[in-house]
């Protein structure tokens, strides 16, 4: 009992740690205003007290090195990333041109933190999975925290996950 209490602590210092720098650092979500032409809202970040956060249609997922480790991922439906792509002016709205913009969208926003967090945070290329529901598995030991994002009527998750 004393030890689930200790990690029960653990996590929610790292959670606090994690919001004290989102705070902090101008966390970029200007993909959106900036290639689809309208800002995206955050809404309130919280911490997934027990297993993942279920994912979209289409996920991008972003491993990270360095002083953290862990991983980030945005997840997105479908119908989000074809009005993206529209607003883009790109009439290809096909499964692997949404792929690639999922895949987009997650390393530009892990790129931005990435310069702002410092060298020490390394990420790596985007690894792209389809499929609602498809599970994306936090490190052990990590709790995911999740970043609501809302763009127009739609809504899609960063989900950022690191020890």
């Amino acid at each position: 009992m004393r030890h689930e209490r200790h990690v029960e602590q653990a996590h929610a210092q790292r959670a606090v740690v994690l919001w004290d720098a989102l705070e902090r650092v101008p966390f970029r979500f200007e993909y959106f205003e900036v290639a689809a032409q309208q800002p995206a809202t955050v809404g309130s970040p919280y911490l997934v007290t027990q297993g993942a956060p279920e994912t979209a249609e289409y996920t991008g997922i972003i491993n990270i090195t360095g002083r953290r480790n862990g991983i980030v991922y945005f997840t997105a439906p479908r119908g989000m990333l074809i009005v993206m792509l529209m607003k883009m002016n790109e009439s290809d709205v096909s499964h692997d041109n949404l792929c690639d913009l999922v895949g987009e969208v997650a390393n530009t926003i892990s790129g931005n933190a990435r310069r702002d967090f410092g060298k020490e945070f390394m990420i790596s290329a985007p690894e792209v999975v389809s499929g609602n529901g498809k599970d994306v598995k936090p490190p052990t030991g990590c709790r995911p925290f999740v970043i609501p994002i809302n763009w127009r009527s739609h809504s899609a998750k960063l989900v950022v996950c690191l020890k």
